[in-house]
């Protein structure tokens, strides 16, 4: 899944952004000023950039520019003015779009997608690994060509796993992804849910071939052809 960067000094906008990027299933990554936004663009490259105009430290004109030095990595402005010289001097930068506060968060999201869109960075919508086929678009799975009825959190484990292939995630990782509505907040709950799953999509529910476990660690999707779970 695409990786975001949003950059703002407000930790309250971060948090929003935050969690209803990662409901739609986007990885992201934060920072509070701009000398830890051109960190974090340097470190973990983003495939997009939400970036506030108005920062300590480098301000967001600086780090837009700092980072068209370098790389075409898609930025979108965000800023408390509404003043049509900072928008134009903003795209004249090099930002990809612009949006100006109070915003909607959805709508925050809807500008993410389809500058992903244009930039050919879309997020992935198919899965196909073995007899195993999962339509993220259309919330379907199917295996050896049948279709598998999963749950809304049985699917959006999956999602979460088969979209980051062989990366290992923690209980509690689990957990945030999928914004804690079903688990009450007991890691072991994740259990659970993750045999429901097996029991769904596996050939072989006792001898996983996909969503495995990671002893002492937490699950991954594997891809490969060789695993030990």
């Amino acid at each position: 899944m695409p990786r975001i960067l949003v950059v703002d000094d407000e930790p309250q906008i971060v948090d929003l952004l935050r969690s209803y990027l990662r409901r739609e299933g986007f990885d992201v990554d934060e920072a509070g000023d701009g000398e830890a936004a051109l960190a974090a663009c340097a470190r973990r490259r983003p495939d997009l950039v939400v970036l506030d105009l108005m920062l300590p430290k480098v301000d967001g004109r600086e780090v837009c520019r700092r980072i068209r030095e370098t790389s075409q990595t898609p930025i979108i402005m965000l800023t408390a003015r509404d003043e049509e010289t900072d928008k134009l001097l903003g795209l004249e930068l090099g930002a990809d779009d612009y949006i100006t506060k109070p915003f909607s968060p959805r709508e925050v999201v809807a500008r993410v997608r389809a500058v992903l869109r244009r930039g050919g960075r879309e997020a992935v919508e198919m899965v196909r690994v073995g007899d195993l086929v999962i339509d993220l678009r259309a919330h379907e799975v199917s295996l050896q060509g049948r279709r598998v009825d999963l749950t809304p959190t049985e699917f959006r484990l999956l999602e979460i796993l088969a979209g980051h292939p062989n990366q290992v995630f923690t209980r509690m990782q689990l957990i945030d992804r999928v914004q804690g509505h079903a688990f009450e907040g007991y890691e072991r709950t994740v259990d659970a849910h993750i045999k429901n799953l097996r029991g769904k999509v596996e050939p072989d529910p006792k001898n996983p071939r996909y969503v495995l476990t990671v002893y002492g660690v937490g699950y991954k999707f594997q891809t490969a052809e060789n695993h030990d779970a």
